[in-house]
C-alpha cells in the first residue's frame, strides 16, 4: 500500500493529537511550513489539533495528512496513526 492509499484508509477523525505531530516531524515540516503549503491553515491551528485544544473539520484533516503523506511511505503513516 502506497502513501496515497493509506491517507485514504485512514479515519481522521481518529487520529490522535500525538499521532498529528509525528505524522508532521516525520514528514519533515515545521509548523510554519504546514501554513505556507494549505491555504486557510495557520500554525494556530496545527498547534492546536497537535495539543488536543482543538481540532480541524474533516476536509482540512484530510488535506493535512495528504500533505504528510506524500512525503512517507504508506507502512509509516499506518505505524504512526495505529501506534499513537
Amino acid at each position: 500500500m502506497n502513501a496515497a492509499d493509506a491517507a485514504d484508509a485512514v479515519d481522521v477523525d481518529a487520529v490522535s493529537p500525538a499521532a498529528w505531530r509525528l505524522l508532521r516531524v516525520a514528514a519533515g515540516y515545521d509548523q510554519r511550513q504546514v501554513e505556507r503549503e494549505l491555504d486557510g491553515l495557520m500554525q494556530a491551528h496545527v498547534s492546536m489539533l497537535e495539543s488536543g485544544t482543538r481540532s480541524l473539520g474533516h476536509e482540512r484533516r484530510h488535506a493535512l495528512l495528504e500533505l504528510y503523506a506524500d512525503e512517507l511511505t504508506g507502512e509509516q503513516v499506518r505505524a504512526l496513526v495505529e501506534h499513537f
